[in-house]
């Protein structure tokens, strides 16, 4: 990669952290990303631990809370309930939102609890969590942000990264923590919605498919889903030997801690096995730049890329497991993407819409608005950020419409 090239990449990246602005930081971290062996008794969405925070415009707590891996083992997530200092207007009780972060990698500093208190290791990236997060708050909505499952909290193992059951359970289990966290003046049974990007896209759609079934008390009015991974079968050709290369890498980290039985490390050669321990340190930025334009196929022992692999036993399994679109949702929801999206073909993220339709959910589709196909994926999170908002708005309102499918 040229110094240019870097420097472009940086710059565009950097117009949107320096306009999100860098919230406040909060001393004491420790409490909550250390957990207990065993862990203690409790239901799932239960606050096991709670400590102050510091975010510019509303009341912080960093808490951490019982949820389930992908093989329905209970587990500690950490993550943030935000409070807006500004009183809400809307019609009914404040409504929470649960806030699926995108991609921010796999290092026990790159947590979003940690980067949107302006600590740990916040890179270019983390600014757009925060940018999120701020046009949620702006709406009046309580935001609890989920970490997911990972090596944040001591004991974890590697981040199950863009795995479907274990980001959903994580997703739904901080709202019931947001309603159960004592002293936030939050409903315990109120309206709730859900929102995410990118990865926090495919969670937050994830979570829509498993809602009715794992959190059927919860009053879920509506869920966006922006530019979500929802077919990995397709990620593992479109990311392999491009810039984003650095993502797929953090998938088959995922697929190796979620699913240990498939032995995927038995795959790799040397040069894989290094480029695996080192992006398990990575944050989103680091990724990118050290591993962009890698193929797949160099770091196997027989030489073949890994979407060869994932079409057969017992990783076409596992694709399936994870693939979203086979469950109608019992909400509304909208997904959206770029048209030029350059790191999640949008084609994948219409398809899921597409099926949800075959199944008579409610489904918006909405292409959002891009000026240039450079960066076109990341550039779309402030588009994303404000169309999230209002759709919540109205959704809240009971104004989220029918629909548009087979219009799309």
């Amino acid at each position: 990669m040229t110094s240019s090239f870097r420097h472009v990449l940086i710059a565009a990246m950097t117009v949107t952290l320096v306009a999100v602005g860098a919230p406040a930081a909060s001393a004491d971290t420790i409490s909550v990303y250390t957990a207990s062996s065993p862990l203690p008794a409790g239901e799932n969405g239960d606050v096991v631990k709670s400590q102050p925070s510091t975010y510019n415009g509303a009341k912080s707590t960093r808490i951490q809370y019982l949820s389930r891996d992908n093989k329905d083992k209970q587990v500690a997530v950490s993550g943030t309930v935000l409070v807006p200092d500004k009183p809400w207007n809307g019609p009914g009780e404040r409504p929470i939102v649960a806030y699926a972060p995108f991609t921010f990698g796999m290092g026990p500093d790159c947590a979003p609890s940690k980067t949107l208190a302006g600590e740990g290791a916040s890179d270019l990236v983390s600014g757009f969590q925060g940018g999120f997060v701020n046009a949620l708050l702006g709406a009046g909505f309580a935001v609890a942000q989920t970490d997911y499952i990972g090596p944040w909290v001591e004991g974890s193992g590697d981040h199950p990264y863009v795995v479907r059951l274990s980001e959903a359970h994580t997703v739904l289990d901080v709202i019931r923590a947001a309603q159960r966290l004592p002293g936030t003046g939050l409903p315990a049974n109120g309206p709730v919605g859900i929102a995410g990007y990118s990865e926090g896209g495919s969670a937050a759609a994830a979570a829509a498919e498993l809602a009715a079934t794992y959190a059927p008390e919860l009053n879920v009015k509506g869920v966006y889903s922006g530019a979500p991974p929802a077919d990995k079968a397709a990620l593992s050709k479109s990311l392999d030997g491009g810039m984003y290369f650095g993502f797929l890498g953090y998938a088959l980290i995922g697929i190796n801690q979620a699913y240990p039985e498939a032995k995927l490390m038995n795959l790799a050669n040397p040069t894989g096995a290094e480029l695996f321990l080192k992006a398990r340190q990575t944050c989103t930025m680091d990724a990118v730049l050290q591993f962009m334009f890698k193929q797949s196929s160099s770091l196997t022992k027989e030489g073949k890329p890994v979407s060869a692999y994932l079409s057969q036993p017992p990783f076409d399994a596992i694709v399936a497991e994870n693939r979203i679109g086979t469950v109608k949702p019992a909400m509304p929801v909208l997904v959206e993407q770029s048209p030029m999206d350059d790191v999640i073909p949008a084609a994948v993220g219409k398809q899921m819409a597409k099926d949800w339709c075959g199944k008579g959910a409610n489904v918006q589709w909405k292409d959002l608005p891009t000026l240039t196909p450079f960066f076109s994926h990341a550039l779309g999170m402030t588009a994303a950020s404000t169309d999230a908002t209002e759709w919540l708005k109205a959704a809240f309102n009971g104004q989220a419409g029918n629909g548009n499918c087979g219009r799309f």
